[in-house]
């Protein structure tokens, strides 16, 4: 279930808000409502949190343009309560792009932050005295929202760049050192440095009783320790394609094979997802949701044919592991099919199957180039 809605698109990037973004408003309303009082202080609440995430889809935006000169797509850019995040499909190999990447973020906060005070000046207010205007304000007025905008967005820019994965900063940190080391090595060190980072707000929290600050620490331990579970994975894999891992063995269905007996062999077999295969040839896939969800609503002498997925499309001997992994994870699937380069059916390549080649490649490299089974 997709769990964010999409609120439009710039230059092909869809800009999406989570389910749950309503409940920072709900907070900013109270909280607000608490310090002007009434309905002006939950308005003036509202209407800076709207601000302070359009800025952050500018700065996310800023990430999201800087990868694309870079060749790096970028699915879209989802808005939830504790921020926004470019998901971006991959990451440039240098160090220095993956750098001016992560630094376009926060570049662009420093670029708004004279467009915000250029707007107060507009409005009377002095850019010296724009960051303590909030502080005395009594009531909801627009030099109080200007400079409660300003001020956030200052703070936005500077809490990115703390070195601590995934903010900007953990990034900034992994590429510096990519230009010395090794770049996993690089990435387990600003990984560390990110879970210390988080230790320390969790236990600023913890004597403040922030209760926020303890719900961003434990997504920064998280995210670091991610970040550094991936390199390693990624690292593991390099050199290693499709014919380290793949396997001939696993069962496969004819297109003319009635949904009873792909339900039977499913049965039989374990199996979660089955090429379908015509003399040497792959013609389509079927997984065992489809399979019955298809038993539900149609007789079971239909043919195998009728409910495959035709347009899966197979990897070749000479993928990529991590091709291989990544795709997986994006398109929800158990399993490909692996063809050579003339379509002639070979196998299948799966999760299991390459956990097996990480676990041997940590231990005792697999010689790339030869198959594993």
């Amino acid at each position: 279930m997709n769990k964010s809605l999409r609120l439009f698109t710039v230059k092909g990037i869809d800009i999406r808000v989570h389910l749950t973004f309503p409940l920072i408003l709900l907070w900013a309303a109270y909280q607000f409502a608490l310090v002007f009082g009434g309905l002006s202080g939950a308005l003036f609440g509202v209407t800076a949190i709207i601000l302070l995430f359009i800025l952050v889809t500018l700065h996310e935006l800023g990430h999201s343009f800087a990868a694309r000169m870079y060749g790096v797509p970028v699915e879209q850019i989802v808005l939830s309560p504790i921020g926004g995040v470019a998901q971006l499909k991959g990451m440039p190999e240098s160090p220095i792009q993956e750098m001016i990447i992560a630094i376009a973020g926060p570049a662009v906060n420093f670029l708004m932050a004279f467009v915000i005070a250029a707007v107060g000046y507009i409005f009377g207010l002095d850019f010296r005295s724009l960051t303590i205007t909030f502080s005395m304000a009594e009531s909801a007025t627009l030099a109080a929202l200007i400079s409660y905008v300003f001020i956030s967005n200052l703070f936005l820019a500077a809490f990115n760049l703390i070195p601590a994965f995934p903010m900007d900063g953990g990034r900034i940190l992994r590429a510096l050192l990519a230009l010395r080391l090794e770049y996993s090595r690089a990435t387990n060190i600003a990984a560390t440095i990110g879970r210390i980072v988080a230790i320390l707000f969790g236990i600023y929290g913890l004597i403040n009783g922030g209760i926020f600050m303890i719900f961003i620490a434990f997504f920064i331990f998280m995210a670091a320790g991610q970040e550094a579970r991936y390199s390693r994975f990624k690292h593991a894999l390099d050199g290693y394609t499709v014919k380290n891992a793949y396997t001939t063995s696993a069962y496969r269905l004819q297109p003319s094979y009635s949904l009873e007996q792909a339900k039977n062999l499913t049965a039989y077999t374990g199996q979660e997802e089955f090429p379908v295969v015509d003399g040497e040839w792959l013609t389509g896939y079927l997984t065992r949701s489809t399979l019955f969800q298809a038993l539900q609503s149609n007789p079971s002498y239909l043919p195998v044919s009728s409910i495959m997925d035709r347009k899966v499309i197979p990897v070749t001997p000479d993928t990529g592991l991590f091709e291989v992994q990544q795709r997986l994870v994006e398109e929800s699937r158990q399993s490909l099919p692996v063809v050579s380069d003339t379509g002639r059916y070979l196998g299948v390549i799966n999760h299991q199957l390459i956990a097996q080649l990480f676990q041997q490649a940590q231990s005792s490299p697999i010689v790339p180039g030869t198959t594993s089974r």
